[in-house]
This record gives C-alpha cells, structure tokens and sequence, in this order.
C-alpha cells in the first residue's frame, strides 16, 4: 500500500501552474526581442523619412527655378522685342485694322 506522499513522489513531471509560467516566460522572451526590433525598425523608417523630405526640397527648389525661367521667357517685354527684331511684327495703324462681323 502506498501513502498520500509516496503517490505524489511517484508523479513525474513539472509542478501545477508551471504551464502558465512557462508561456509568461516565452511571451517576455517574444517581448524583449520585439523592443530593439521595433527601435531599429522606427530608426531604418525615420531616417527613409529625412531622405524622402530631402528629396521634396530639391524638387520643390527645382520647382522654383523653373516657375522663374518660364516667367522669363513669357515676359511681355521679351516677347514683344523679339517679335520686332527676328519676325518684323509691328503694331497696327488704326487705318490697318479690318473688323470681320460673324
């Protein structure tokens, strides 16, 4: 015949609630190795974000640059003197001008 300690001797295995113990233990394990992942994950995105802006202001100083040249060519001025000079256009006497009547 066995005692109450004897069977308890007998059983093999780990104590009860070590189950929840373990899985904690392997969730903090997930944890800690999620919290320099996710650190170095936030850094490798920050610094795509500083490239991206960085991008935005060349092409936006770029932007600039090309808005001024347009306004250059299509001065009035500008257009004017070289209709005069290259294609001899001039302004019409009023005695030139035709009014066609739809």
């Amino acid at each position: 015949m066995s005692t109450p300690n004897a069977a308890n001797t007998a059983r093999a295995g780990l104590p009860a609630g070590s189950g929840w113990l373990l899985l904690i233990w392997g969730l903090t394990l997930v944890t800690a190795l999620a919290v320099p992942y996710s650190a170095h994950w936030s850094r490798q995105l920050l610094n795509e974000l500083a490239g991206e802006m960085q991008q935005r202001e060349k092409a936006q100083a770029e932007w600039g640059r090309l808005v001024l040249e347009q306004s250059t060519w299509t001065a009035h001025s500008r257009v004017e003197s070289i209709a005069t000079r290259q294609l001899g256009m001039r302004v019409p006497e009023p005695s030139e001008v035709i009014l066609v009547r739809p």
